[in-house]
């Protein structure tokens, strides 16, 4: 019976072994980008590559997400290993899809490899052996809350619950026999080091916007009409006149685009669409910021006569970095890139962002670590992962030795870890909250 160590060891030849095939995946991932929900050629590679490694695996979850699973020799606790399917739209970025401006300016594609590499490595049948418990990896597609419109028309039409990738896995039970869960995301930040721990994200929910106006001629009789631009215009300056209300502790963010202006200049518009965040760092901020903006909204149709359709969608939840299983990855990546190459942030340090995996976290034990591969900013045309190694090979190897360490021994670590942290909610409590969340009204500004 091999050691721990040796085990340890094991599972790192095997990821160095395929160390050319992993980086391949992520870069062709990153060469076929596509938004959430509509990552159709990314979920096919991903279960081409499970295939290949001889993993079985469920597809089709949430539209197009993925589980698979690798089962130790004995009875334990479930880990889940995660990878974000999805995209960005940015037009300008070097690696956008021509067609509909997809761009992995986030560095999802590096995720799906780090996923596979910990299948690589934990697959390896005397590591596989030496577990007690079993490993779930997750696909998950729609992380970005973008493209709010088409995921609200999916629901409308009976195919969501709820609009981001982990959340319909929540609530469509996949994480039902999952006990813990772990992932990583590349940064640009050199406050992040070659790996960062701890740290939290803002909670949000969504707003989709219909301004409904009277459409007339804009030269020749406007008066006959109600311009829904105006409202939502003055909509908007109703929000920034609101950021002195907002306490700068909540971290509150308010922003927002509108996707629909009108559909000629010489015409009035009558349907004009918005599409918006609001984030704060505790729920009570959400909540009061959310009524301000509605406020804002209804006093910009109000104005102008015009009527606003105002839905809000149950957002993310703030992310909740479980300490044990953070000292956990913090001491592998330690071994990997130097303890001086790993910073511990404060659980209080909050990146301004929000993921979907703080839902997740608020039912389970889960980290979501950081790896220092990219440069540029996020969410921007120039946001690219120069170093694979580090983005893609590193953080598989952390989580493979980190769920070694969970699951060696019997298990004791992972049941050390269910037994400090239990959840915050169960799955019947997130989802009765998120749907105390969601709230559609029509005001007619009269």
């Amino acid at each position: 019976m091999p050691t721990v160590e040796e085990t340890r060891g094991k599972a790192i030849a095997a990821i160095d072994g395929r160390k050319d095939w992993l980086i391949d995946v992520a870069s062709t991932i990153l060469r076929t980008p596509e938004p959430g929900f509509l990552e159709v050629e990314t979920s096919r590679l991903v279960s081409e590559k499970l295939d290949e490694l001889g993993i079985p695996h469920e597809t089709a979850i949430a539209i197009t997400g993925a589980k698979g699973y690798i089962r130790g020799a004995q009875s334990g606790p479930t880990v889940a290993v995660m990878g974000e399917l999805d995209s960005l739209r940015v037009p300008g970025h070097p690696h956008a899809d021509p067609d509909t401006g997809a761009a992995h300016a986030c560095g999802h594609h590096c995720q799906v490899g780090m996923m596979l590499g910990v299948a690589v490595g934990l697959g390896v049948p005397e590591v596989r052996d030496a577990l007690a418990g079993n490993v779930a990896l997750m696909a998950v597609p729609a992380e970005e809350f973008i493209d709010v419109e088409y995921r609200w028309e999916l629901r409308q039409e009976g195919r969501l619950g709820l609009l981001s990738g982990k959340q319909e896995f929540i609530r469509l039970g996949a994480f039902d026999d999952v006990d813990m869960a772990m992932m990583a995301h590349t940064s640009a930040s050199p406050a992040d080091a070659k790996f960062s721990v701890g740290g939290t994200s803002n909670g949000h929910v969504g707003k989709y916007v219909s301004f409904i106006g009277k459409a007339a001629h804009a030269g020749g009789s406007p008066h006959l009409g109600v311009n829904a631009l105006q409202a939502a215009m003055l909509a908007i300056n109703a929000m920034n006149a609101q950021r002195e209300t907002l306490r700068n502790e909540s971290a509150v963010r308010l922003h927002g685009i509108l996707t629909r202006g009108g559909v000629a200049a010489n015409a009035v518009p009558d349907d004009v669409r918005y599409e918006g965040r609001v984030r704060g760092n505790t729920e009570e901020a959400v909540s009061d910021a959310s009524a301000k903006v509605d406020r804002c909204l209804r006093a910009g149709a109000l104005a102008m006569g015009a009527k606003a359709r105002i839905v809000t969608i149950p957002g993310y939840l703030p992310m909740k970095n479980d300490e044990t299983l953070q000292d956990l990855f913090g001491h592998n990546a330690a071994r990997l890139v130097g303890r001086s190459n790993v910073v511990s942030h404060s659980q209080r340090r909050n990146r301004g962002g929000s993921t979907d995996m703080g839902d997740v976290s608020q039912i389970m034990p889960a980290i979501h670590p950081y790896t220092g591969a990219a440069t540029g900013s996020g969410h921007t045309a120039t946001y690219l992962v120069n170093d694979y190694e580090q983005g893609v090979i590193n953080p598989a190897k952390a989580m493979a030795l980190t769920v070694i360490d969970l699951l060696a021994d019997g298990g004791e670590k992972a049941k050390e870890v269910l037994a400090k942290s239990p959840p915050k909610m169960s799955k019947a409590q997130y989802l009765k909250l998120q749907a105390g969340r969601l709230s559609e009204e029509l005001y007619e500004g009269k």
